[in-house]
């Protein structure tokens, strides 16, 4: 991948911080004003949609762009987002189950109707196999720079600067290794994420013995992803092509770039989003069929053609304890995946974003739900439609982590310092590695009743009912009888 500016950093002075800080938190308040001010419930919701989809993060990205041009003011801002002090060590924590973790590209069907996943599972002990890198590609810096409608160029180099040198924690195409069969999980990304951005929930689940398939979407939700055409003309070759990726493919095909599809102005949301969220549903069920045929032996090509030995996942599967799960969107595709797929055996939605589903399927989906939300993004209209779910015969269950921010769960949480981090909003007032703790053994202890396992997951039930000091049973947004 892309290498940070060599050289010793210069030096930062306090007054530096402080101008940084400034500049920063001024951006940060208009914004906060501009979402608190009156108008309109469409105006309301217009503002609320703009800081879902990262309208804070744009404005204040485009703020301190133009203040740390010059080099001295560059270096101050890397020092500011690392924190105040070089003790401070960030990275995506390492998985603290028993087994060692693996990671491989899967992609069947060049086309974009096909199906592409992050592989995670319990792997071999090795020395050798390298970790890969956090964003696959600078493309990917470029999808994110067009969802949050900054320029490319400019944001290249800030996301580059800040995030090109972290590694997923995991070890490329190592042999799949495990004493017994694995549950499966199918995760699916949020708005405007991609497939390796979780992975420090995908990572631990696979340390404790479950295979997990990170879907990376095609209905233009992602900031960015690839698929192949085939290439007719014999001279391009894929010696030619640009190397954005570790993984080869066949001569004959030739990447293409999908990046994400911002609203129109003046188009309406729900349809879009509602035609999107059933694509996404889709595209789970798909990588859950793709890993049935894995698991039968049915020969598979994957056409990124990694070292990875497929046939080692025959029979490796207990495709009778699969579950799905997914972040905001993917909280969404969770719920829309319960009720097309009932191969799905339960579902965790974190910090779901519901507006994207038809009312129609609530009372379709059969299977346990356990909602994990964050405690400063959810709202009463959101809240309500998960209270829709609400059964006496089914287990939906609800927490709330205190001192979290909706992206206290993509793995950007681990990877900012305290004061940018809260700044763009990225960081909650807790520890995020002790929140995604809770985040992940709260959902083994949930997957392990509502799969059967027989595991040691059930010493966590507790959190299921919010019994932590970090956690709130059920939501801490107040609901109106009407809004119920």
């Amino acid at each position: 991948m892309w290498q940070r500016p060599s050289g010793n950093h210069m030096s930062v002075s306090p007054a530096g911080l402080a101008v940084v800080f400034s500049r920063l938190r001024a951006v940060i308040l208009v914004s906060a004003a501009d979402r608190r001010g009156g108008g309109s419930t469409r105006s309301s919701k217009r503002r609320r949609s703009m800081y879902l989809y990262g309208g804070v993060v744009q404005i204040a990205l485009k703020r301190v762009y133009e203040w740390a041009k010059t080099e001295r003011r560059w270096y101050t801002l890397g020092f500011f987002a690392m924190g105040s002090s070089c003790s401070n060590h960030l990275g995506i924590p390492t998985a603290k189950g028993p087994n060692p973790v693996g990671c491989t590209d899967f992609m069947m069907d060049h086309t974009a109707q096909g199906s592409f996943f992050r592989l995670y599972y319990p792997c071999q002990e090795t020395e050798t196999a390298e970790k890969p890198d956090w964003v696959p590609s600078m493309e990917y810096f470029y999808g994110l720079a067009d969802f949050m409608k900054i320029n490319r160029t400019l944001s290249e180099k800030i996301f580059d600067y800040l995030f090109g040198s972290y590694k997923i924690p995991a070890y490329v195409d190592a042999p799949f290794k495990c004493n017994e069969k694995c549950p499966v999980i199918i995760f699916s990304h949020g708005l405007g994420a991609f497939r390796t951005l979780y992975s420090a929930i995908c990572a631990e689940l696979a340390s404790r013995g479950f295979i997990v398939a990170s879907v990376e979407h095609r209905d233009e939700s992602a900031s960015a992803t690839f698929y192949f055409h085939e290439n007719t003309e014999p001279e391009v070759t894929q010696k030619s092509l640009p190397k954005t990726s570790s993984a080869p493919v066949q001569d004959h095909l030739v990447k293409e770039w999908m990046y994400y599809r911002a609203l129109q102005r003046g188009e309406s949301e729900f349809p879009l989003r509602n035609k999107q969220v059933k694509q996404r549903a889709d595209e789970c069920i798909m990588a859950l069929d793709k890993l049935t045929e894995i698991n039968s032996g049915v020969a598979v090509q994957n056409v990124l053609q990694t070292q990875f030995d497929w046939t080692t996942l025959q029979n490796s599967m207990d495709l009778c304890r699969t579950a799905v799960m997914g972040h905001s969107f993917g909280g969404a595709t969770t719920v829309e995946a319960l009720c097309k797929e009932v191969k799905f055996k339960c579902g965790v939605a974190l910090d779901a974003w519901m507006v994207p589903l038809d009312d129609e399927i609530f009372p379709r989906v059969k299977q346990p739900i356990f909602f994990i939300n964050s405690e400063k993004f959810q709202w009463a209209g959101n809240i309500s439609r998960m209270k829709k779910l609400d059964s006496t015969v089914i287990q939906r269950k609800m927490i709330t982590i205190r001192g979290t921010v909706h992206q206290s769960f993509p793995d950007f949480t681990f990877l900012t310092g305290n004061w940018l981090g809260k700044l763009l909003k990225l960081k909650g007032e807790i520890d995020p590695e002790l929140a995604i703790d809770l985040c992940n053994r709260a959902t083994l202890a949930f997957l392990q009743r509502h799969l059967g396992l027989e595991k040691d997951f059930n010493q966590w039930d507790p959190l299921i009912d919010g019994e932590d000091e970090n956690l709130i049973p059920g939501t801490n947004v107040i609901l109106l009888q009407s809004a119920i």
